[in-house]
């Protein structure tokens, strides 16, 4: 099969598993095998589309919700690790031959936060169906239903593979004890793609950088465990070298959860380890395209998969430009090979990610430049010394952990940096310009001997577009994340806040260009809502807070019921304050003499509330 036809293949497979028509799977099933004992390529492409159609459409159907107030009392398969989120614990199980999303709170939670995924317990909850905007992102995970988790009994390890993976997770994680908590938490996204533990501010600066790649496992984490494995498996023979190979990638694969990007990771290696076992190696791009329509066969639910999408995107672009491009850049190699490959894998995601998240941050290049150096040895180093750290225990894990706390420190700082880089976003206009410049530069570079030269200064151009673009335009209640809103007039800004999770928040305000926020509505006092006010502190700056009556909000404001907040050309009409805060913003004129604003203060249960005609902040 040559890599045309490979490729054809897995863009079939992804088409048809996309489209998940109700086709019987015999026929299409059948066409597979005529196609392959014949040795008919392109027939085999037809029938594989129409395979992968069938087989979307029977996965789609079996994630049908259960009948309403159904009860669950009995042991199930935790099938992912439990997570934090909105003051809840979230978790996978497996319930009979059903996935479920299940949640849990106070002593439920406190019982199932220890467990990793293969672990079973035993649970007592209520099945519900999940809401129609959540069921097409639960069914990325194969998830059907939600249950409300009520009680948590005993619990009992995995099976063996389940013990082994999990033992190792825990050793590493044990051996990070002596880093601080974000840079613990940095260290297991970059060896195990866990990224729980980290913190919104620091998922923040990794998003705004265009670094989160950096921690999902990939294609070179693989290939660093077969280095590893390799003094052992080159002692054993061809074929038992060959099933060890895969033993060990299916067993990284089980430590990793099989995320998206590790499936597509480890189907390359088993290909390439065969490959190259049966005296036939293949391309890089063959390799691709044949993992990608294997996965998708198996399970063609990943096509919906975004973390799948960007990671069959970057291994596409750095395969079919990372080399070229090397060739061209100017300097020295070791710095054009580096800059050669983030730009191949940036411009490979680019269709997928300026379509779902609005844009591309153009500080990915020099951010991923000075990164990418120090994530290969971070990695590398962080699971052999992770390894023996948890092995050993204190004093030695610290000693141990001292390269690591050096490279994680200086990836953190870059993300950081770049985050704060003013440099915008590249768009869906952009990005088509950039295309046409790029596609006329190279019809040309024939005929005119600047044509090149010039296509690069207005590529360049186009790239350094979002930076100097003007600043965004008025904005009335524009939602900027699930529960908040922003209002923005002739430079005021005034931001509505109710229960919106802080790194959805960051990312929405920076897609929005609101470089402050003049006066933050808190709806709700709760410690969520103070830690999602003070992780916006910590990264903007921020003018008044107002909140309800008996608030959690370090230094914010009570205002009284029917006072009136005028900020520039918006208008703060406060109508209640308790339980929660209700105001009314729009868009006016500055009246004579404005309702002032005080700033700062303490903040304190119980505070006195302020008169009907001022806002003032509470007495501690």
């Amino acid at each position: 099969m040559s890599d045309r036809t490979a490729s054809a293949l897995a863009v079939a497979v992804c088409a048809g598993a996309w489209l998940a028509a109700g086709l019987p799977l015999a026929p299409a099933a059948a066409a597979v095998a005529l196609a392959l004992a014949l040795r008919r390529p392109w027939l085999l492409v037809a029938g594989a589309a129409l395979l992968a159609s069938a087989l979307g459409a029977r996965a789609e159907a079996g994630l049908a919700p259960p009948p309403p107030g159904q009860v669950v009392h009995g042991e199930v398969v935790l099938v992912s690790d439990p997570v934090e989120t909105r003051g809840a614990l979230r978790v996978d199980v497996r319930v009979g031959r059903r996935r479920v999303e299940a949640w849990a709170r106070g002593e439920a939670a406190a019982a199932l936060r220890p467990r990793l995924a293969g672990e079973r317990v035993e649970v007592r909850g209520r099945l519900r169906a999940p809401s129609p905007e959540a069921r097409p992102r639960l069914a990325r995970r194969h998830v059907g239903a939600r249950m409300s988790v009520d009680e948590v009994g005993e619990w009992r390890p995995g099976d063996l593979a389940s013990r082994a993976a999990n033992g190792l997770r825990r050793t590493l994680v044990r051996g990070a004890t002596p880093l601080a908590g974000d840079r613990r938490a940095l260290l297991t996204g970059f060896v195990l793609g866990d990224d729980r533990e980290q913190s919104p501010a620091v998922a923040d600066d990794f998003r705004a950088a265009g670094m989160t790649h950096l921690l999902a496992v990939s294609g070179q984490n693989v290939a660093f465990v077969l280095v590893l494995c390799r003094p052992v498996l080159r002692r054993l023979s061809l074929r038992s070298r060959w099933l060890a190979t895969l033993g060990a990638i299916a067993f990284f694969g089980l430590v990793t959860r099989w995320e998206p990007s590790v499936l597509r990771a480890s189907a390359m290696a088993a290909l390439a380890c065969t490959a190259s076992g049966l005296g036939r190696p293949a391309s890089g791009r063959r390799l691709l395209a044949l993992a990608v329509a294997g996965v998708v066969l198996v399970d063609p639910l990943l096509v919906r998969s975004l973390a799948f999408q960007l990671s069959v995107g970057a291994s596409a672009g750095i395969l079919a430009l990372a080399q070229p491009l090397a060739l061209r850049l100017p300097g020295p190699r070791w710095l054009a090979e580096v800059l050669a490959v983030t730009l191949a894998a940036q411009v490979g995601v680019a269709p997928v990610l300026v379509p779902v998240f609005g844009g591309l941050p153009v500080a990915s290049v020099p951010a991923n430049l000075l990164a990418v150096p120090a994530a290969g040895p971070l990695m590398a180093w962080g699971l052999t010394a992770g390894l023996a750290a948890g092995a050993l225990g204190p004093p030695a894990d610290a000693v141990l952990h001292l390269p690591t706390s050096v490279l994680v420190a200086w990836v953190a700082a870059v993300a950081r940096w770049g985050a704060s880089l003013p440099l915008g976003r590249i768009e869906a206009p952009h990005l088509v310009s950039l295309t046409a410049v790029v596609v006329a530069g190279l019809a040309f570079r024939r005929r005119r001997r600047l044509a090149v030269p010039v296509a690069a200064v207005a590529a360049t151009l186009v790239v350094l577009a979002p930076a100097l673009a003007p600043p965004s335009g008025p904005l009335e209640g524009v939602p900027v994340a699930y529960g908040a809103e922003v209002w923005r007039s002739s430079g005021a800004v005034v931001l509505v806040l109710d229960g919106a999770d802080g790194g959805r928040l960051l990312e929405g305000l920076r897609a929005e260009a609101v470089p402050r926020v003049d006066v933050v509505v808190a709806r709700r006092g709760s410690r969520p809502a103070a830690a999602t006010v003070a992780l916006l502190r910590g990264r903007l700056p921020v003018g008044t807070v107002i909140a309800p009556e008996d608030h959690r909000i370090r230094d914010a404001v009570v205002p009284a019921a029917g006072a009136v907040v005028q900020v520039g050309d918006l208008r703060i009409e406060v109508l209640a304050t308790r339980p929660t805060l209700e105001a009314e913003v729009s868009r006016a004129p500055p009246t004579p003499a404005p309702t002032s604003v005080t700033a700062g203060g303490g903040a304190g249960v119980g505070s006195p509330r302020c008169g009907s005609s001022s806002v003032c902040a509470p007495t501690t």
